[in-house]
């Protein structure tokens, strides 16, 4: 008699010895669970690797205002690929510059893009260009920002991921990852979230902010961001954040300010101060339930941001910065 006689004829059945019967089902389980995890196990190759660098080539620049491009790469791993870069990472960018002389110097720089597995085939990353001569501290500019402006499409930009120290997971859940490696990830949930960005910080806050927002409509985690720049054409991706005020009026609040504000400008001017804080982000909770995200100039996290911060009674463990 065949197994399949056995297992379809009740009399038959009846006639296998028991440890048989123990077997065959043993035999089943285990095929089943071996097919199930191997289902769960084939999840999409991530499109970089963390540690050696791939050429990505340009396939779409756009000027986003006289100093801001968007520009959109494609993933090595095809059209239908996805990028698999955690929330809250981020991709370090590599060129090599020859100088006059013929030696070459590597440059990188790390920056967040503005899609993620979204946008199957591609990656965007929304990114100021910092000219030579323009800031008197810096008068070369920014080498990787100006690089990257002189691309044409066709041309290809080394790239290697994910980078960072904050993984966003799901319902307000995150793991902060220490720049010491001995010392333990340590897991934080926030019911909410108040963000601080300066210029081009905006864009990891964006990431998280689609994921909460737009990825997991039936969240109660709500965002008040509060964003900073020193002009009304600086403000980066305003055009998204508009549209997440409107779609999402109950879960997310948007505040700007500017060091240089126009005429009429409604909301505030001037750096980040303890009472725009107080007015515009959620109160500090014993429970670590509000979290603080910071991203921007390092002296505005360090002198307007974290000092303020503690006078609203944050701790270390209730913020960070990108």
């Amino acid at each position: 008699m065949s197994a399949s006689e056995v297992l379809l004829s009740g009399d038959a059945l009846l006639s296998v010895p028991f440890p048989l019967l123990t077997t065959i089902a043993a035999v089943a389980l285990t095929t089943v669970l071996y097919f199930l995890l191997l289902s769960g196990s084939r999840r999409p190759k991530p499109a970089l690797d963390p540690v050696a660098f791939a050429p990505l080539p340009l396939v779409k620049k756009e000027s986003l205002s006289h100093d801001t491009r968007r520009f959109t790469f494609a993933l090595p791993n095809g059209p239908a690929g996805l990028l698999g870069l955690p929330v809250g990472q981020h991709i370090t960018l590599k060129f090599a510059e020859t100088s006059e002389d013929g030696s070459t110097k590597n440059h990188q720089r790390s920056y967040t893009p503005v899609t993620g597995d979204d946008t199957p085939g591609t990656v965007t990353f929304v990114i100021k260009v910092y000219e030579a001569g323009v800031h008197p501290k810096f008068p070369q500019g920014g080498k990787m920002s100006q690089h990257l402006d002189s691309l044409k499409v066709g041309d290809a930009v080394l790239m290697r991921g994910p980078k960072g120290h904050m993984t966003y997971h799901k319902n307000g859940r995150f793991t902060v990852h220490p720049l010491l490696k001995r010392d333990p990830d340590q897991t934080r949930v926030a019911k909410h979230f108040g963000m601080i960005a300066g210029g081009t910080g905006i864009t990891p806050m964006l990431q998280i902010v689609n994921r909460v927002l737009r990825d997991e409509p039936n969240s109660d985690v709500t965002i008040s961001l509060l964003y900073a720049n020193q002009t009304e054409d600086d403000i980066l991706v305003r055009k998204e954040l508009e549209e997440a005020v409107e779609k999402y009026p109950g879960r997310f609040k948007l505040h700007y300010t500017l060091d240089r504000p126009p005429e009429g400008w409604k909301h505030s001017a001037g750096f980040i101060s303890k009472e725009m804080i107080e007015a515009h982000l959620p109160p500090a909770a014993k429970d670590g339930s509000v979290q603080i995200l910071m991203c921007g100039p390092p002296p505005m996290v360090k002198f307007a941001c974290l000092p303020n911060l503690e006078k609203l009674g944050f701790r270390k463990e209730d913020h960070f910065t990108f």
